[in-house]
């Protein structure tokens, strides 16, 4: 699904761009940490927030890395979002530890503090994908 420079970029860049839409159709674009498991996206998100009520309407979003400046190397994926109460917490998901580590400690004084702030755990399922 992925070509091996995206894959690339999955493991090296820290934000992706994730856009959920509301009930009366109106996108909200949000830049967000996140973790490719191989198989889903994870996000960690504030509750309440705008995004959760809007993935409640429709669980349909799309996730965009950033372009190169010429306005290429686009990375842009259609998924399924689903909140998932059962997943570990934001402290608790190893890989998302050690991806962001070192960010959780400078912005929250450590991964359990952000997982406080950012309790609910998001799994987005790609269905389509544009690249180049």
């Amino acid at each position: 699904m992925f070509t091996t420079t995206t894959l690339d970029r999955f493991s090296t860049e820290h934000i992706i761009w994730m856009t959920t839409v509301n009930g009366k159709g109106q996108p909200q674009t949000s830049p967000v940490w996140y973790l490719w498991d191989g198989e889903v996206f994870w996000v960690y998100s504030l509750d309440p927030t705008g995004r959760l009520n809007n993935l409640a309407v429709n669980p349909k979003v799309s996730l965009n890395l950033n372009c190169d400046d010429a306005g290429s190397d686009i990375v842009t994926i259609d998924g399924e979002a689903e909140v998932v109460a059962d997943a570990p917490s934001a402290a608790e998901a190893e890989a998302y530890v050690d991806r962001y580590r070192d960010r959780m400690e400078r912005g929250w004084g450590g991964p359990e503090r952000f997982a406080a702030k950012y309790p609910t755990a998001i799994r987005i399922t790609p269905k389509r994908v544009r690249q180049g």
